[in-house]
Formats: structure tokens, sequence, C-alpha cells
């Protein structure tokens, strides 16, 4: 239990809170004239009722601030509210002040361990003052601490679940660096195969061949050329130190098996336009692996979806790849938070230097785009 209390005391600060925006200025907006329309149809406020007015509006621009200042927020809103019950003798009953949950949520959403724990020692002084001086009941301080509580739990577990889902995302990522650098592997094992193969030739031929040993040399600074630019790519990938598969690395022309109809699933049509001989097999294998995903996910999530189109070509400088069915895309796919294939998607394009784009088309269906350089970064 101590470690456990000293783990949740070292605890930081989330990482990229969202920013201020004008829904924040808008919730401001509502519960300010949402305080000042109570206060004037409200005859029962205690006197004087321009105090309890003047704090419920007054303590709405705290909300603004939040998610980066969660502890100065609840240590200025609190405080202030004591001071207002110390001017009327009694409890403001004003029911807009409701909004001071959303500081008890931030606080422990937002705020580090110490930011939380402290928080809580100031709301906890101030219901227990409050009831202490005879300005709220007893049943009424358990009542507020139990809904304190709830509120301060529900940040913390939207707080473990956001936590938990980076996790995730980051776990997917790495497995698509890993995959990548399989993918790599064969191929510069296969470049430098072909090396020590033309340099056991170009030795043998050495004395009688002069110039056929030339071009044996020449031939082992080609493949050592393109070796060592696969090899940076795959120790950028960050390779795991365990057994690569042993199956073909994947190439652009391997898409065609993709096309014709499945068993049960739409038609897939499979369109390759320009040069697509002479890519790195880095690039091959990541237009390969994008357009196997995106097929997959159409087949899996795209309702009523009679037909999928892969369509890749290529120029001097770039291969751009298209991926599109003509299904009813469900709610929140492939969306910012939603499934992995996309952030692996993401990560092994960004690896190459390319970038990636998904999301639905106007009428329907939902269309997969990439563009990968021909060399890849």
């Amino acid at each position: 239990m101590r470690e456990l209390l000293r783990a949740w005391w070292r605890e930081p600060r989330p990482a990229c809170p969202p920013p201020r925006g004008w829904r924040d200025w808008a919730l401001v907006a509502a519960l300010a004239a949402a305080g000042a329309l109570e206060g004037w149809f409200r005859s029962d406020l205690p006197s004087p009722a321009v105090v309890p007015v003047l704090i419920g509006v007054g303590l709405t621009p705290v909300l603004l601030c939040r998610r980066t200042r969660p502890l100065l927020m609840v240590a200025v809103a609190f405080p202030v509210c004591a001071v207002g019950e110390v001017l009327v003798h009694g409890d403001l009953r004003l029911n807009t002040l409701a909004f001071l949950l959303i500081l008890v949520f931030s606080l422990s959403r937002w705020g580090s361990g110490r930011e939380a724990g402290f928080g809580a020692v100031v709301i906890a002084a101030k219901i227990t003052w409050s009831a202490a001086v005879g300005y709220i009941g007893a049943g009424d301080a358990l009542a507020g601490a139990g809904v304190v509580s709830a509120a301060f739990a529900v940040g913390a577990a939207l707080r473990w679940r956001a936590r938990a889902r980076h996790r995730e995302f980051e776990q997917v990522a790495l497995l698509e660096r890993e995959r990548l650098a399989r993918d790599l592997h064969d191929t510069v094992a296969h470049h430098v195969s072909a090396m020590a193969v033309r340099a056991q030739a170009g030795l043998a031929m050495l004395e009688t061949q002069p110039s056929a040993a030339a071009d044996a040399l020449r031939v082992i600074e080609a493949e050592a050329t393109r070796a060592l630019a696969e090899m940076r790519t795959m120790v950028r990938a960050l390779r795991h130190d365990e057994p690569a598969e042993r199956t073909p690395t994947p190439r652009v022309a391997d898409l065609r098996r993709l096309a014709g109809r499945a068993e049960h699933g739409p038609a897939v049509e499979v369109e390759l336009v320009g040069d697509l001989d002479g890519l790195p097999a880095s690039v091959a294998t990541a237009v390969y692996r994008l357009a196997q995903e995106s097929v997959t996910n159409a087949r899996r999530h795209a309702r009523d979806a009679t037909r999928i189109t892969v369509r890749v070509a290529a120029d001097e400088d770039t291969v751009h790849l298209r991926v599109s069915d003509d299904g009813i895309a469900p709610a929140g796919r492939g969306s910012a938070s939603g499934g992995f294939g996309l952030i692996g998607m993401r990560e092994r394009v960004s690896l190459l230097g390319g970038s990636v784009d998904a999301g639905p088309d106007r009428d329907r269906g939902w269309t997969v785009t990439a563009a990968l350089p021909r060399a890849a970064a």
C-alpha cells in the first residue's frame, strides 16, 4: 500500500492536455449567464444576495485554466466560496456553483500526483470547515464529500484509461517497426550473399580474366550500396533481437494476388501504373503492406461493399497508393482514437519519409491514400 501511494504521489502530469478552445469559452459564458439568471429569479438566496451571484459568476473563468493549472484553480475557487459563506453567514445555496465539480474532476485528470493530493486537502478542509462552523449540516457535508469523491474518481479513471490507451498505441508502433525490420532482413541478406558470391568469382578470375574481376568489383560496390541503404532503414526501425521470418519479402507486383473476388466479400481490383520495378525493397514492401492492411480493413468493416479498388502509381520521385471501397463506413472507423491499423500504417510510412491519410468519401465508401518517396528517407 505504501508503494502504491508513493507511486501515485510521484505521478507526473499527463502529457499534452487539450488546448483551450471555443468550447471552453462557451462553457464559461453559459455558466456565467446561468448564474446571473439564477440570482435574478431566485428570491431565497442568502442576504446579501449579490454575494453568491458575484461569486458564482466571477469564478466561472477558472474553468479556462482547469487543465493547465488545476491545483491553482482549486486553491482559488474553494477558499473564495468559504469567504462568501462568511459574508452571508451560511451556505451560498447557488446551484450554478455545481460547476466546481469540474475543477475536482480536472484536478485528478490533469494534475500531477502531488497537485491532486494538495488539492484534495484544500477541498476536504473547506467542507470540514463549513460543517464545523455550522454553515452546512453534517448530512450535507457527507453528501458533498461523496459527490466530490465521485468526481475525483471519474477523473482518475479517465486518466488511467487514457494512459493505457497511449501505451497500446506505443506498442502498435513498436510492433510495426519490428515488422518493417523483418521485411528488410531478407533483402539485406540477399545483397550480402550476392556480394560474397561475386567476390569469390572475382578472386577465381583475378589472374586469368582481370576485366571480369573488375566487373565483379563493380557489382559488389552496387550491392554494398544497396545493402547499406537497407541497413540504415532497418537500424532506424529499432529491430528487436529475434529471428526473422523466412517468408519472401512481398513486392508491389504481389498486389495482383489480392485481385479477384473473395468467397465472402467484395471484389478487389488492382491497377499498377508507372515504373514500379526499380523501387527499393523497403518502399515496395511498405506499399504492399499498406494495400494489404487497407483491403483487409475494407472487407472487415465496409458494410454492403461490392468493390475495393487498389491503385499504385509511380513517377520519378514518388509512389502513390490509393485504396477505396464503395461500402458504408461505420461511425468511428479509422478515427484518431480508433483502431490500431492506421497507427501502424502511419508509423511504417513515417519511417520511410512518406505520408498516409484515411477518411470517408463524400457519398459513401472509405479511402486510404499514401505517398512514399522512391528513395526511402
